[in-house]
């Protein structure tokens, strides 16, 4: 007896020594971190973040993000004594959750009243505290989203300060307040509490980074900062994939192409540490190795073995000639590239692979890399898949993309971790998704929308992903969705037109919405996906050096002829152009920005990016935050989602024609977005004796203008440069496109 009384007091002495600690160490009262302790063992609770919150000074509104039932119990415990709670009437009710009530002040919520109570404005007002359950939903419904807009007035009419609140794991407690099917549980996660700085909703109505927005999308946006605060952008690409295997299943399928089947989290980690392993042979740390493979299981395996192996992975666009392949290996310095003798002979890639030879990289197979791995190998890759093969930074490249340079040459565009996954997490902060969907992948990996998009984000949120090796099989993709039955597709207006022209009507009826981006999507191409298949298409705005998405429409946020709005975590200012009157050149600052470019006179060498980026496009905004591209600064043409440069067009013209006068400029066109035309002072120019030195030349037929308009002089600016402003409407009003 003795002894069993001494335990039981050694126990509540601990008890009483470690809430001491907790007390002193957090600023909270004894009686809070008597019951906040549980949770703190249990859920090995990150609270540094309210520290911040704790000394925001009042009027404040602490808005926290409602996934489950514990966040009243975990904010009761942590929030200053003297906040008045407003509970859903669940937790007002629950009788477990009464001691943690008796921490501080509640009132029942109610969602007709409760919000519009000139009440709450006085207690604010008396310089009180305010802590409002908002619900978990990054699409919220009519009626959610009037919650936002009540607590954006409250604190308006108050002058408080906002502090956005996001348990992150809270989601996938047994407790939560999703659908399984959406969040797995778990028993035990680790729960990691995000809070940002406090802020006025001037203040965040002021940083948005335009003239107008609403005060209810401002709140809305600093809420989903709060959700992105919450992911650990620190793990990098792999162990954030190891964090979703963790959290969805080991076992669960979670890829699969038309080859070989599907992968599990478990064979997918296990695979790329077997590559890894050839790879740490082959390369050194840090280095560039090319990946040159279509959508595949081969493509993730290998990427991912690079990421292990502290290896770059260069994505080479295989699709772009071989004169672009060979400049691309020459850019990045890549001195091996991996790839597969099956997929090389059957897209006829022979002069690809020869000019990347020339250019002087060595091809890796992976038929022979899979032939070499012995039973030992892939045991011991089974049992440390969880584990990489060198230390992870985040900070550090991840992968390699390429896109257009001002006079047409590759421009090696290098993302970090950071950059991937932080995008990846934007994304997912924008977009309702879940492990309940699948996505149908028809974009290339080397594109950074169907790496990031594509491939990427569904990986690390559970979303089932199935890889398709070309999105221009327009006859065979409609009879692959018809089979694997997905709810998200993403695409490019160009393809999504081809798709429904062959489809049959429920080939895509299993849809939910279909990610639209590269080329604006036309109102004919939005109305037949609506009405033949029921899928919504929702576009949206990004570019490589964004890793890539920058806006995006949602169900809830959805205006058609926009591209969206801004992702949380993003900043934007615009610059005014002269001859501009709407809109101005769009500059961007964000966590998915680029570290940098390597371009082809530096190869090898990243040159940093300093702050804000120039995109180089012309948009305006409303006052919704909506963002309407106008067109671009930046002397490219996007034709069917490819940036072809205007000035190596006037170069091969200049070539062929050199006594005249010529510019380039680029056009609406409804099938491809844009089309090049020449304005030329060349009586004798033709369209086919263009083509025909064109293709002498190497030039892509992109590159090769299809109308000519000629005039007796180009116009020019003050300063003597070319007017392309002026020569753009000349070629719009001969061409009858001014309207």
């Amino acid at each position: 007896m003795f002894l069993a009384s001494a335990v039981v007091l050694g126990v509540v002495a601990a008890w009483m020594i470690a809430a001491g600690v907790l007390m002193h160490g957090l600023g909270i009262r004894f009686r809070q971190a008597l019951l906040y302790l549980p949770l703190k063992l249990i859920y090995r609770v990150d609270d540094g973040a309210l520290r911040q919150a704790r000394a925001a000074d009042a009027p404040v509104i602490y808005v926290v993000s409602h996934q489950s039932r514990i966040e009243p119990a975990l904010m009761l415990c942590l929030l200053p004594e003297d906040t008045l709670h407003i509970l859903d009437e669940a937790s007002a009710r629950a009788h477990w959750l009464e001691p943690w009530r008796e921490l501080g002040r509640t009132i029942a919520f109610n969602a007709e009243h409760v919000f519009v109570s000139r009440r709450l404005v006085r207690v604010l007002r008396g310089k009180g505290r305010l802590a409002v359950y908002l619900p978990d939903t990054v699409e919220p419904d009519v009626k959610s989203f009037r919650l936002f807009r009540a607590v954006a007035r409250i604190a308006m009419q108050a002058d408080a300060r906002i502090v956005p609140i996001f348990v992150s794991g809270a989601r996938h407690l047994p407790f939560s307040l999703t659908p399984a099917e959406r969040a797995p549980r778990r028993w035990f996660p680790r729960l990691s509490i995000a809070a940002l700085a406090p802020m006025t909703m001037a203040d965040l109505i002021q940083r948005a980074g335009y003239s107008q927005t609403t005060t209810a999308n401002a709140l809305f946006d600093r809420c989903a900062e709060a959700r992105l605060a919450g992911t650990d952008l620190d793990r990098g690409v792999f162990y954030s994939m190891c964090d979703a295997a963790s959290r969805f299943g080991a076992s669960r399928p979670i890829i699969e192409d038309v080859f070989s089947g599907s992968l599990s989290y478990r064979k997918l980690l296990t695979g790329a540490r077997v590559l890894g392993r050839r790879f740490e042979a082959m390369s050194s740390p840090g280095e560039a190795v090319g990946v040159l493979l279509p959508n595949a299981n081969g493509v993730v395996l290998t990427m991912l073995g690079l990421i292990s192996a502290s290896r770059v992975a260069a994505m080479i666009n295989y699709t772009a000639g071989a004169a672009n392949v060979a400049s691309a290996v020459k850019t990045a310095a890549i001195k091996t590239i991996v790839s597969s003798r099956a997929f090389v002979a059957k897209a006829d890639l022979g002069d690809v692979v020869a000019a990347a030879e020339q250019a002087g990289a060595r091809m890796i197979w992976l038929e022979e890399l899979r032939d070499s791995v012995s039973a030992f190998e892939k045991l011991a890759a089974a049992l440390q898949w969880r584990r990489a093969l060198y230390q992870q930074d985040a900070s550090k490249p991840a992968v390699i993309l390429f896109t257009s340079g001002s006079e047409g040459t590759p421009k090696a565009v290098v993302l970090s971790h950071r950059n991937l996954v932080a995008n990846a997490m934007q994304a997912e902060a924008r977009i309702t998704i879940s492990p309940a969907d699948k996505l149908f992948n028809v974009l290339p990996v080397f594109h950074s929308f169907g790496l990031t998009g594509g491939t990427i984000l569904p990986l690390l949120t559970g979303v089932r992903l199935f890889l398709y090796p070309s999105p221009l099989h327009y006859k065979l993709i409609p009879d692959v969705a018809r089979k694997i039955r997905p709810t998200i597709m993403f695409g490019t207006d160009t393809f999504l037109a081809a798709y429904a022209r062959t489809a049959e009507d429920g080939d895509f009826s299993s849809l939910r919405f279909v990610v639209a981006g590269a080329e604006p999507v036309r109102a004919e191409t939005r109305r037949i996906w609506r009405e033949r298949f029921g899928a919504e298409i929702i576009e949206g705005f990004g570019l490589t050096e964004a890793a890539p998405v920058v806006a995006v429409n949602t169900a809830t946020h959805g205006r058609d002829g926009t591209v969206g709005r801004l992702l949380p975590g993003m900043r934007m200012r615009l610059e005014e152009i002269d001859g501009v009157a709407e809109g101005g050149q769009l500059w961007l600052l964000g966590p998915n920005l680029m570290m940098g470019y390597m371009t082809a006179d530096r190869p090898g060498e990243l040159q940093p990016l300093e702050g804000w980026h120039d995109t180089g496009d012309i948009v305006s905004v409303d006052r919704e935050g909506f963002i309407t591209i106008r067109g671009r600064a930046k002397r490219f043409a996007k034709i069917a989602g490819e940036m072809v440069s205007l000035g190596a067009v006037e170069m091969l013209v200049q070539a062929l024609w050199p006594e005249e006068r010529h510019a380039a400029v680029a056009v609406p066109d409804k099938r491809r977005g844009e089309r090049i035309v020449l304005v030329t002072t060349a009586g004798n120019a033709d369209p086919e004796t263009l083509r025909l030195y064109g293709k002498q030349a190497g030039a892509t037929e992109l590159m090769v203008p299809h109308d000519i308009i000629k005039v007796s002089e180009i116009p020019v600016l003050g300063s003597g440069k070319t007017d392309y402003v002026t020569a753009r409407r000349m070629a719009l009003d001969q061409l009858g496109l001014a309207a």
